[in-house]
């Protein structure tokens, strides 16, 4: 059992639902990351999502365009990443870490050598956003060996028998997204939100997080109401920018922000 279906297990067990935020690695500086991402699992992160920076990051809003642009600033490349991540994982070993962001980086780096580099650093998932299911197969293969979830998209346009075939190539969990757009860019739609995850989980056992869309207790305690798991982003990295000038109130004030969404969810 992976690190990531280990943590939904015991949620479970809990009946309690998963806090997954996202940050992008090396925003606003790359000495920031392993520290930020300490901070975010003391405030009630269960998983963490992390961005790897990309120069045309295509599904993603302004706000995550420029977090990227800030690390990218900094030269933070895919192994830079894999480097934080086996620095975290020095003093944590329990939380699920999932890279998340596009394709030509991890080809680039090539398919097994990846998967082997990121397993030793201690990656439980990858979500490639531009990688459709159907022609993952070369990925998701060596990802396996290595005991790395493949997490895929599903969208508001998708269909009944894509998604059961998405969540055939699947594993740890799948990844909603709630609106019709990049992150960031619209208000949430909570009864759409619930229809939709209630025939995602007819086709699949896996747990269904929910993101995009989601800016504050409130949306997250709506969403925890009908998912797994509640995804934050834009939310989070906006926060990010606002204090890029002030580094030493990133972790203490995105950590409070983390803490008001998990009591948020713990009361859904």
């Amino acid at each position: 059992m992976s690190r990531i279906a280990e943590r939904f297990a015991s949620l479970q067990q809990q009946q309690r639902k998963a806090l997954i935020p996202f940050i992008t690695a090396g925003d606003p500086a790359p000495e920031i990351t392993v520290d930020l991402l300490h901070g975010l699992v003391a405030a009630g992160a269960d998983i963490i999502e992390l961005g790897v920076p990309f120069s045309d990051p295509m599904a993603d809003g302004p706000v995550i365009q420029r977090a990227s642009e800030r690390a990218l600033a900094h030269r933070v490349r895919l192994r830079d990443v894999l480097a934080m991540v086996a620095a975290f994982r020095r003093d944590d070993t329990a939380t699920p870490l999932v890279l998340m962001g596009y394709l030509n980086p991890v080809e680039r780096f090539g398919y097994a050598a990846f998967a082997a580099a990121a397993a030793e650093a201690g990656v439980d998932g990858l979500l490639t956003v531009d990688l459709p299911p159907e022609e993952a197969r070369e990925l998701t293969t060596p990802l396996r060996a290595a005991a790395i979830d493949p997490i895929f998209l599903l969208s508001p346009t998708t269909g009944p028998e894509r998604i059961a075939a998405i969540c055939h190539e699947a594993s740890g969990f799948v990844y909603y997204v709630s609106v019709k757009g990049i992150t960031g860019s619209a208000a949430l739609d909570t009864d759409e939100v619930a229809a939709r995850v209630a025939t995602i989980r007819e086709r699949t056992a896996l747990p269904v997080g929910v993101g995009f869309g989601i800016r504050d207790a409130a949306s997250a305690a709506a969403v925890a109401a009908v998912a797994d798991a509640v995804i934050v982003g834009s939310a989070l990295v906006s926060r990010v920018e606002a204090l890029a000038a002030t580094p030493d109130r990133i972790v203490p004030e995105l950590s409070a922000f983390i803490g008001e969404l998990r009591q948020a969810i713990d009361a859904a």
